[in-house]
């Protein structure tokens, strides 16, 4: 019998269709949120040294090492040029995802609403009701084949119940990406109703055709009222280290420090030595991998040019939509696996309007020479 708290909140699906795919080397893996580019060679080493010190196998600091601390603060300061104090205004937490869950329990109460947008990422719709809060749902819809957030209906849902805005930028699993007016419209926002702005930094970097890192905390009034949320497991392709962070105002970091060491005490000692020299690695690196990121998408969008797919600016995925085609998300799934041999994550809970009509198409953990089979194999399911 489940608790009450988990009435609402559904299994995911990811690892459903991971395992109904299994080991077969013929299956593309478009599932899951994963990259099989590797992490920064200055990080890999690090890590390697880490397992030797002492200082990496204890709980203290509980809120990350100091020369990590500092490192994020300047990785901040480049895109925002708003800058943090790590002692102070910066918290390491074990992933992006902790970091999520401890910033909506430091900033609501049960019974309060947090606004989402319509699609996003599943873990951030469900860590908003594990938290006891309702998420409100604001909706991208499609404008000349890309993504727009629908900013005009935001004053329409705020209540006195509502305590956030929670947005991902870009947006997963759409690859949606905020313009410089989406993110004035936000701020004026949350300056006027005086709620915070939960921004979920962990793939800001990763934008295509030429786009620059927008950074919502740079908007008049909005220093003091955004909470970024960020890892190395996205743009520094650190999955498994589960290094994440928040940067708030000083004021709220005494809640986020106690929230943290009650949820999970420490981040993950070994691994912040590497998170360092990920943070601190030339820029080459990185650009290395958008670009090859960049060429997969556009072969995915090569093949899938006579199918209804919605075009993404950044991330490392794309949403197809298969209710045009007749069939909803698990249907289609359950299909493209079958008939195609490919893995593809139904959408149904990862929105409200915008969810069960899309599977999600992942191109960032498939060489260039495999994605090119994708339309062949849709030809067999479609």
């Amino acid at each position: 019998m489940s608790v009450k708290r988990l009435d609402l909140i559904p299994g995911f699906s990811i690892d459903q269709v991971a395992k109904a795919a299994g080991n077969d080397p013929d299956v593309l893996r478009l599932e899951n949120l994963d990259t099989d580019l590797n992490p920064p060679k200055e990080a890999i080493a690090a890590t390697k040294l880490a397992v030797d010190k002492d200082d990496n196998n204890s709980y203290l600091p509980f809120i990350g090492h100091k020369n990590l601390r500092s490192a994020i603060a300047n990785h901040i300061y480049e895109y925002s040029k708003i800058k943090y104090n790590p002692n102070s205004e910066i918290i390491v937490t074990a992933g992006g995802t902790e970091a999520m869950f401890d910033v909506l329990l430091s900033v609501t109460d049960p019974g309060d609403e947090v606004i989402v947008t319509d699609p996003t990422y599943a873990g951030i719709i469900n860590r908003v009701r594990l938290a006891g809060t309702k998420p409100v749902f604001v909706r991208y819809f499609i404008e000349n084949n890309k993504w727009k957030l629908d900013v005009s209906q935001l004053d329409k849902l705020y209540s006195s119940k509502t305590k956030a805005i929670f947005i991902m930028n870009p947006s997963m699993p759409s690859g949606a990406v905020l313009t410089v007016e989406d993110w004035n419209s936000i701020a004026e926002f949350c300056v006027k109703h005086s709620i915070w702005l939960i921004y979920n930094a962990a793939m800001e970097r990763i934008l295509y055709d030429n786009l620059s890192v927008i950074h919502p905390a740079s908007f008049n009034g909005m220093r003091d009222r955004t909470i970024i949320i960020g890892s190395v497991s996205k743009e520094f392709r650190m999955i498994g280290w589960r290094i994440g962070w928040v940067a708030a105002p000083d004021n709220l970091i005494a809640d986020l420090a106690k929230v943290h060491i009650y949820n999970v005490v420490t981040p993950t000692g070994i691994s912040q030595d590497a998170a360092v020299a990920a943070l601190r690695a030339p820029k080459e690196d990185f650009l290395k991998c958008l670009y090859e990121w960049e060429k997969r998408r556009n072969i995915l969008l090569e093949q899938l040019a006579d199918y209804p797919v919605v075009y993404p600016e950044g991330g490392w995925s794309a949403l197809l939509n298969v209710s045009e085609m007749g069939y909803n998300s698990e249907t289609a799934s359950k299909k493209m696996l079958e008939f195609g041999k490919i893995a593809a994550t139904p959408m149904k809970h990862w929105g409200d309007k915008n969810s069960d009509q899309f599977v999600r198409l992942v191109f960032s953990n498939e060489p260039a020479n495999r994605l090119a089979q994708l339309s062949r194999r849709l030809k067999r399911v479609f």
